[in-house]
């Protein structure tokens, strides 16, 4: 099972595939007793899909055992005690994924050329994800953050360490017997290839960079590397570069809550001055057409925002998720389309977009 979500994963996952391409998409629960139903309802769902590959006659029999081999896997992978609010399975011939996501989906199993990505879409926007870099004398580890959850990467060089070659360093430096630690030039050189690694990462997969550790292991890494100069949110603390996720996450989490207010803030000030220039647009109904001429240049969504429909072909009309023609999760679509046109999309804390429905833009023209 995958817990995070990057830029690379998406375009891998949306490329066409061979027919079929399974999706199966389930809401899942984090705690009792409302977890108690999930194991019953996934087991459902995946004799569904099944069942669909059985019935079409574009399916071989062939593909169809291979496809229900994979999505076996895929159970088997799965582990339900450690679930968060949605479940995302992806089966085509020879291939499985399995994804956990933090935001609520609607229950559906697809058969495609491609995989059903739009949930995964929107909750890769939703949480904003980030990088933490936490560096010390002697070690460096690499976390991928989204939203209140982090998980060390090991990817590329990281994590990163250096032998230490004085047993106890501190006792000699106080007694005068050696340099400053962050004086020295093997930790120049450490933090030097850290940075240089961290350039790596980011040129990979950019995303906001918050970096953590002792005051004098910040100050040195901006003298004698680049890629976290700048750009990076410096959260001062001793002692996280060997911590847990939870110690780091302590570190910077003021930072990140700073951060995420200060973009909600500049959302709505985005949106005021939308209306002043008489570029503004609410609700799905009137968002969504504005969505596939390409004119929405900012989406904000409450974040916890869901609005079943029905389409008329011209407008969309409420309707109640057991509707056979209902559309369940049009705000993901609205969502996903807005990124493919380019436009920037914001989640902000619901209660935020008060008078406006919920959802809101500003338009380009």
């Amino acid at each position: 099972m995958h817990p995070a979500l990057s830029s690379d994963d998406l375009v891998r996952l949306r490329r066409q595939r061979p027919y079929p391409a399974v999706s199966v998409i389930m809401p899942t629960h984090r705690r009792e007793p409302d977890n108690a139903q999930d194991p019953v309802r996934l087991r459902n769902l995946m004799t569904e899909a099944k069942e669909q590959l059985k019935a079409d006659p574009a399916v071989t029999r062939d593909t169809r055992i291979d496809v229900s081999e994979q999505l076996d896997r895929a159970l088997a992978e799965i582990d339900l005690v450690h679930a968060e609010d949605g479940l995302v399975v992806f089966a085509a011939p020879g291939e499985h994924e399995v994804w956990t996501l933090g935001r609520p989906v609607p229950e559906r199993v697809v058969l495609s050329d491609t995989y059903l990505t739009r949930n995964l879409v929107s909750a890769q926007a939703a949480e904003r994800p980030y990088w933490v870099l936490a560096v010390a004398s002697d070690r460096a580890t690499l976390w991928s953050g989204a939203a209140d959850r982090l998980t060390e990467e090991r990817t590329g060089a990281f994590p990163m360490s250096r032998p230490a070659e004085n047993f106890d360093a501190e006792r000699q430096e106080r007694i005068g017997d050696v340099p400053s630690t962050f004086r020295d030039e093997d930790t120049r050189h450490f933090l030097r290839e850290a940075d240089t690694a961290l350039a790596s990462v980011l040129k990979a997969d950019p995303r906001p960079l918050y970096v953590t550790g002792e005051p004098a292991a910040l100050a040195l890494l901006d003298d004698v590397g680049t890629a976290a100069k700048g750009q990076a949110v410096h959260a001062p603390r001793g002692g996280v570069a060997g911590g847990s996720a939870d110690a780091v996450w302590q570190a910077v989490r003021p930072s990140v809550e700073a951060r995420a207010q200060q973009e909600v803030s500049g959302v709505l000030e985005e949106l005021d001055r939308a209306r002043g220039r008489r570029a503004f647009a609410a609700g799905v109904d009137e968002i969504r057409q504005n969505v596939e001429t390409g004119r929405v240049a900012l989406l904000a969504v409450e974040e916890n925002y869901r609005e079943t429909v029905r389409d008329t072909g011209a407008h969309l009309l409420p309707a109640d998720t057991g509707d056979l023609d209902a559309l369940v999760d049009v705000v993901d679509e609205i969502v996903e389309k807005s990124l493919e046109t380019g436009a920037q999309v914001r989640f902000v804390p619901d209660g935020t977009l008060v008078g406006m429905g919920g959802i809101a833009s500003a338009l380009r023209y």
